[in-house]
């Protein structure tokens, strides 16, 4: 399995990947820090799964989303994001996101979001 991993924190990069370790064997994981660098990164990889956070600079969540599911139209996108707000979990969903669940992710619910895809 490849994933994409967005986020421009890099301490949440590096949780939620150490979640996704735990629950797959010999995915490959790749790291962006905005929306932009995720493009690119899709594009070369086609990643079967990618975590999106929303709020980055040069390019948000909402702006890579559609994006991301052009250039690797059967990638998985799963947003994960503080922003919590129905109308956020609702736009995020219409533009094609698999689920939107809040930040942080830890082990427990990593397996939960793999099951469940």
């Amino acid at each position: 399995m490849t994933c994409l991993v967005v986020d421009d924190s890099k301490l949440a990069r590096l949780s939620l990947i150490k979640s996704l370790n735990i629950h797959t064997q010999d995915a490959i994981i790749h790291q962006a820090t905005n929306g932009l660098e995720a493009v690119e990164l899709a594009t070369e990889h086609k990643p079967d799964l990618i975590f999106l956070d929303l709020t980055m600079p040069v390019m948000d969540g909402y702006e890579a989303l559609p994006l991301l599911l052009q250039e690797s139209s059967n990638s998985l996108v799963v947003v994960v994001s503080a922003d919590v707000q129905e109308r956020a979990k609702a736009k995020v969903l219409s533009l094609g996101a698999k689920m939107h669940i809040q930040k942080p992710i830890n082990e427990l619910k990593m397996k939960e979001i793999l099951e469940q895809l």
